[in-house]
């Protein structure tokens, strides 16, 4: 894996050439693990079809990190491919740290070919799942792993612990070449083509076309309780996930515990992750049962309506018999009652180990639309958007224009001038009746825009759904920050009436929440981390178009609540 763990603090500079990169990090208590991470080209098999694809040291999925919470890690990247790239660390909260955040043109210029960087962080107050992935165009359809923290040496988990825990990744698999599918739509102003698969770490299972032989097992033992690490890794679809005959017990989401409850079904969207507790049985009925996915979502565009499975194995099963196991009983893929009974299960543990620090006072109220729009088509073309426009989405109608220069390099700089401008729009700029019947005039305003924050501003934030192009329900991902989901319903958010429904006693803490088909969802968070934080649609072709914006906290007065400096390697555009 080109890897050494658990180097102790103390270890030689010389067991590590490239520490003096890491200047800027002040080294925490816990170990410090390093990590290389060699992106190059390798040729991959799935559904009879070779392809070159981008890899992290070969392998696909990449490899998995293991930390403690305390810990540091340190990972060395060196491009060899032709592509930009960078990787972002999700869910990692990067205190003052956002030069290790990863997302390309946020918080540095992407690694060009040929060249490298080191991730250098430190991993506090956070313990679970999280998971990595590139943060460049839609190369994190390949590039991506898990990021495991385990809790403190002395601490436990708030639930029995598992005889086994066992990292699952979500994913999806293109026959074509993914650059070349964003670029064409991106062209034409169509929809981008489908996945051909969903997979299980990498593998699409017996439902596919010559895929038995890729088919992940997960070999088990009677009467014994498993921890499946759930990670929704796929590019542009929410999850359904289940396994025949078996329940699971949700104990924990994006990296912080929640009250457990028991599911047949559960819906993870993409960038989510979700640890769930598998009891087996004690006496088997049948050597193997059918764990699947299977899509969730309201779009009025094509999607892969097909369904992955995997084999939970307590005994060895021949592939043929893999193939004809039955599938859970999934809902259909437009089920939005059950998604919705699903997601009102979540409840923070609010315990006085693990408290629910829910801002209860509120400096900054705002009010977002998330949805799809247009852009005109230019004169020159034709193009295959809703009535011959190009597709576009944005949050209040800004569609978020790349810049040429990483907007947190110009904001240490003070350089904002042709970069950024501070203007980002705080509610709708034409409010209108978001779920109801959309506006004549459908076409997006484009810049790049952010939302000045004063550092320790308590901030209330209502993601309301739009009906343009369509209803349907948006992944919203908050980078540097973890958010208090304090409400949700469905229609129109009423400023008035929704607010006094709010839990503020358990509400659940995410870093990615999925704003309802049709509906809203209110966030809480405390802006106590300096640096420009992007937050964004997690299905990628949406990012494409433009669905993101960026926070920009600035330091406080203490000398604990200011950006770290930059470290020397930071990548040049």
């Amino acid at each position: 894996m080109g890897a050494r763990h658990g180097l102790r603090r103390g270890h030689a500079a010389s067991a590590c050439p490239f520490i003096a990169f890491a200047a800027a990090v002040v080294l925490a208590a816990g170990d410090t693990h390093y990590y290389t991470f060699n992106v190059r080209m390798t040729n991959v098999t799935r559904l009879c079809v070779t392809k070159s694809i981008p890899t992290v040291n070969g392998q696909f999925p990449g490899p998995k990190l293991t930390v403690r919470e305390g810990d540091r890690l340190v990972v060395k990247v060196h491009n060899h491919i032709n592509y930009n790239v960078s990787f972002h660390w999700h869910g990692v909260r990067q205190l003052r740290n956002g030069w290790a955040d990863g997302p390309s043109y946020i918080t540095q210029c992407p690694i060009q070919g040929g060249q490298s960087y080191v991730y250098d962080f430190t991993v506090t107050g956070q313990r679970g799942t999280l998971w990595w992935h590139a943060h460049f165009s839609w190369l994190r359809v390949h590039l991506y792993g898990p990021l495991v923290i385990l809790p403190k040496r002395a601490e436990g988990y708030p639930f029995p612990r598992p005889y086994k825990e066992v990292p699952i990744l979500f994913g999806e698999w293109f026959n074509a070449d993914t650059e070349a599918v964003i670029n064409q739509a991106l062209q034409t102003g169509g929809g981008p083509n489908v996945s051909d698969a969903y997979t299980f770490n990498g593998l699409p299972g017996p439902t596919y076309n010559c895929s038995a032989q890729d088919t992940y097992k997960l070999k088990v033992k009677p009467g014994r309780t498993y921890m499946l690490r759930l990670i929704n890794s796929a590019l542009n679809d929410e999850l359904f996930f289940g396994i025949a005959n078996h329940t699971l017990t949700v104990v924990e989401a994006d990296a912080s515990y929640v009250k457990p409850f028991t599911v047949q079904t559960l819906v993870i969207s993409p960038g989510q992750a979700m640890n769930v507790l598998l009891t087996t049985a004690p006496s088997p009925a049948s050597p193997a049962y059918a764990m699947a996915i299977s899509p969730y979502t309201n779009t009025q565009g094509t999607f892969d309506n097909t369904a992955a499975a995997a084999v939970l194995e307590y005994a060895p099963t021949p592939a043929a018999a893999a193939r004809s196991l039955p599938l859970p009983a999934l809902p259909l893929y437009n089920d939005t009652g059950a998604v919705t009974n699903f997601s009102r299960n979540f409840r923070s543990l609010a315990s006085a180990q693990y408290p629910a620090a829910v801002p209860l006072a509120v400096d900054r109220h705002l009010l977002f639309t998330v949805g799809l729009g247009t852009d005109p088509c230019p004169s020159n073309q034709t193009c295959q958007g809703p009535n011959g426009t190009k597709f576009a989405a944005s949050i209040n109608n800004n569609s978020f224009f790349r810049p040429r220069t990483a907007l947190l390099e110009a904001h240490y700089q003070r350089r904002y001038a042709g970069v950024l401008l501070a203007n980002f729009p705080t509610t709708p700029p034409h409010p209108f009746n978001y779920t109801g019947t959309p506006p004549n005039n459908t076409f997006v305003q484009h810049g790049t825009r952010v939302v000045p924050l004063k550092f320790n501003t308590s901030v209330e934030l209502v993601l309301q759904g739009t009906s343009i192009q369509g209803a349907e329900s948006h992944p919203l991902h908050l980078h540097g920050y973890n958010f208090f989901v304090v409400g949700e319903g469905f229609g129109n958010f009423d400023p008035v009436n929704d607010p006094p429904k709010y839990n503020l006693a358990d509400p659940v803490e995410r870093n990615t929440i999925s704003v309802p088909t049709a509906g809203w969802v209110a966030l809480r968070f405390l802006a106590d981390n300096p640096g420009v934080w992007l937050m964004h649609c997690h299905f990628d072709v949406h990012l494409s178009w433009g669905l993101s914006m960026a926070w920009l906290v600035n330091d406080g007065p203490l000398p604990n609540q200011k950006m770290l400096p930059p470290p020397s390697d930071l990548p040049k555009c």
